[in-house]
């Protein structure tokens, strides 16, 4: 029979004692690095200067994609955060947006207080339609952003540029109102190629004071497809409840 003394025992239940916060410690750190997914994206960042609306559109092989990256509030601006996501950028950016500061300054102080910016993909779109996109350095190939008049389009992960090539050619060319030409980016997008490594959720947020339910809110959409093997085609069909799709206008024939 195994014998130990009060001697071994008392040392026994010490070391026990002084390994478990270190082992609690590399548990934790286990944990937090299970937690920090890389949210690889398109998005787009909008906004329509004639109805004062802002919106977000969203894709990824990630699940309920629309819980983390977009934000938005009437009056302020529209918010993308990706990539390794940091979602301070949402609530912080939009008090930054609310202080008066323009999309470029928004993102040049977020990412100036982040140790993790190389990792980091933001699009922002501030109260007056200007618009700015970053991609840290680091984030996963193919990576980067556009902007144009009143939208920022960028992605990680992607088949190539020109999945943000033909977003914003969509977008800059598409005509109704803002969410279905922020969803028909989306489409031109996924065409293009998209997440390389696949399709999973969508989502598709859009702003206006007084537009939420019953006139309490500013979420005049607020639509997601959390896990789908189409989900820019279910989230189309979903919007098309709420608005109707506008008719493609064909080019005369000659």
């Amino acid at each position: 029979m195994f014998m130990i003394s009060k001697k071994g025992l008392v040392s026994l239940l010490c070391l026990t004692i002084a390994s478990g916060p270190l082992l609690a410690e590399e548990s934790s750190k286990t944990d937090s690095s299970k937690k920090q997914q890389v949210v690889s994206t398109f998005s787009i960042v909008a906004y329509d200067p004639d109805t004062k609306e802002w919106g977000i559109g969203v894709a990824s092989k990630f699940l309920a994609v629309g819980h983390v990256v977009p934000w938005a509030k009437s009056g302020h601006g529209a918010i993308a955060t990706q990539s390794f996501a940091n979602t301070t950028y949402g609530p912080e950016g939009l008090k930054l947006l609310r202080e008066g500061k323009s999309a470029a300054e928004v993102i040049q102080v977020l990412t100036d207080a982040d140790d993790m910016r190389a990792n980091r993909q933001v699009g922002v779109v501030d109260n007056l339609g200007n618009a700015a996109t970053f991609t840290g350095e680091k984030c996963l190939p193919w990576a980067g952003g556009k902007t144009g008049e009143h939208y920022a389009c960028q992605g990680n992960i992607l088949a190539g540029p020109e999945v943000i090539d033909e977003m914003s050619k969509s977008f800059e060319t598409s005509q109704g109102t803002l969410a279905w030409r922020i969803m028909e980016a989306l489409e031109a997008a996924d065409k293009a190629g998209g997440d390389i490594r696949g399709r999973q959720s969508a989502a598709i947020l859009v702003v206006k004071e007084g537009a939420g339910y019953a006139g309490l809110n500013d979420r005049m959409i607020d639509f997601r497809v959390d896990d789908h093997k189409t989900p820019i085609e279910e989230l189309g069909r979903i919007l098309s409840l709420k608005v109707k799709r506008p008719e493609k206008v064909e080019k005369d024939q000659e």
